[in-house]
């Protein structure tokens, strides 16, 4: 009999800006068909090795910590999973770290919540260095406001609104467990510029939700809406009564939260550069 195969969980970032977004598309060139091929070929399967992944992600949008789960073929150790599949990556995509786990565990199924970030430049000026890894607007924000507005978002809603016609999800209710809005300066005392990190944290989430948000608390931010508008968007159950889809560009994939009993990493070494 063939040996039992084992099931390998891996940790993944990526520079979304070139790729059709994750999942496997008939004209390739997406995160997921370029880590399905460098495995079948780290692991000389003459073919490319399936996956299944935490959370889909946009063109465009970036990942810090998608994990995804696959039945390896042969054993290797983590250390090997992780330089041997890189090796045949292109260098904006990379396996942070991978761990064996149990056959029961799955990456999207046994995943308790999703976190995002969207981290967005503030500026008279677009982004140049930045440019494809931040959003931008040039009118100043009001923090307050967009806090006050992203309140109405917290707990278990039906979130047609902020629903994409592509959405593929059974239903549109979903948990927002956390909204946080931060700023930090980019220049010296007086500087017109800063960059806001916007993060989410819910059950799960609708195709565009986040990116959809987005439009509707730069809206709130920079004053073309009172707060309270937020909740009649909600309310009204119409992607129509909301605000047009911000930007991939500053949008990233924090990762799934999965319980301890998996004991898998919660961060990566690509968290640490994000403002």
């Amino acid at each position: 009999m063939p040996a039992a195969s084992t099931r390998v969980a891996l940790g993944v970032s990526y520079n979304g800006q070139r790729y059709r977004g994750w999942q496997s598309q008939p004209g390739g060139n997406t995160v997921q068909d370029h880590l399905e091929a460098a495995l079948g070929r780290f692991v000389a399967l003459g073919a490319p090795l399936p996956t299944l992944c935490a959370g889909r992600t946009d063109a465009g949008v970036h990942g810090l910590m998608q994990v995804v789960h696959f039945d390896a073929p042969v054993e290797r150790t983590p250390f090997s999973w992780v330089r041997g599949t890189n090796t045949f990556l292109p260098p904006d995509i990379a396996v942070q770290w991978a761990q064996a786990v149990p056959a029961a565990f799955h990456a999207r199924a046994c995943a308790t919540a999703r976190r995002y970030a969207y981290v967005l430049l503030q500026s008279p000026v677009r982004p140049s260095v930045e440019a494809g890894r931040v959003g931008w607007v040039f009118h100043p924000l009001d923090g307050d406001a967009m806090r006050a507005g992203a309140a109405h978002l917290l707990g278990e809603h039906d979130f047609t609104s902020f629903r994409a016609s592509a959405c593929q999800a059974k239903t549109p209710i979903k948990t927002l467990h956390r909204i946080a809005i931060s700023q930090r300066r980019s220049g010296g005392e007086g500087s017109e510029s800063c960059y806001w990190r916007f993060e989410f944290e819910g059950n799960a989430f609708l195709h565009h939700m986040v990116r959809n948000i987005m439009g509707c608390l730069i809206a709130i931010g920079q004053g073309a809406r009172p707060a309270d508008w937020m909740a009649q968007v909600l309310a009204a159950r119409s992607r129509d009564a909301a605000a047009p889809t911000f930007a991939p560009d500053g949008l990233y994939f924090l990762g799934p939260v999965y319980g301890p009993e998996w004991n898998l990493p919660t961060r990566t070494a690509a968290y640490d550069w994000l403002p």
